[in-house]
């Protein structure tokens, strides 16, 4: 499995959310409400639903980061200068995470209670996704004095199975940008958008 320098690992991914901000801001909160609402094909989809997805995740994970965190600190235990990925941790990550070109390695259909109601208000759900980005960025933050391989946080999938913070934060980060993409191409779509075009813009500004 892979071995990172803990700190730089964090530092990178602060700079993935930064991106996924940004991306926000640049291909959706610029555009109509009702387009962001917009299906682009029976059964997809909008922009809208994608966001709402990604922050039914956040409501569960994140407060679960700020209760192991404060766990930790409060044992004033020693934080390692390197973070091995474990093998699930790795594996869900590397199945998120989409190609260099946009394309997805795996498809994967979202568990019932992740599937949003297509019946959302659009400026709130875009507020709580960004809300949420910057409460990620300050656990970043504050995960660069916690042994993000001695911890493990609960999944969404089952209290019985459990990844290290740092695997944590990599899964968590590598969906927002597979459905982020999602996102942006629903939107470009239900506009009739030249959608090649706009991933490649895209994959361009969040390349590391």
């Amino acid at each position: 499995m892979p071995t990172f320098h803990a700190e730089t690992l964090l530092s990178e991914l602060q700079q993935d959310v930064n991106n996924l901000r940004a991306a926000a801001d640049r291909y959706l909160a610029s555009q109509p409400h009702d387009l962001l609402l917009q299906p682009p094909a029976p059964g997809k989809w909008s922009a809208i639903q994608c966001l709402e997805h990604l922050n039914g995740y956040g409501r569960f994970y994140l407060p679960a980061f700020d209760e192991a965190f404060r766990k930790f600190l409060s044992r004033k235990r020693p934080v390692p200068e390197q973070f091995r990925s474990g093998w699930l941790g790795n594996y869900f990550t590397q199945t998120m995470l989409p190609k260099d070109d946009g394309s997805l390695k795996m498809k994967m259909s979202a568990p019932k209670n992740h599937n949003p109601t297509p019946r959302l208000d659009a400026a709130q759900t875009l507020d709580e996704f960004q809300a949420q980005q910057e409460w990620m960025l300050s656990l970043l933050q504050a995960a660069k004095k916690i042994d993000i391989g001695g911890i493990r946080l609960p999944t969404t999938l089952s209290k019985l199975v459990a990844l290290k913070a740092g695997d944590t934060f990599r899964f968590l980060i590598a969906h927002a940008q597979r459905h982020m993409l999602q996102a942006i191409r629903s939107v470009e779509m239900a506009r009739g958008a030249d959608v090649a075009a706009v991933n490649l813009q895209y994959l361009s500004e969040t390349a590391r």
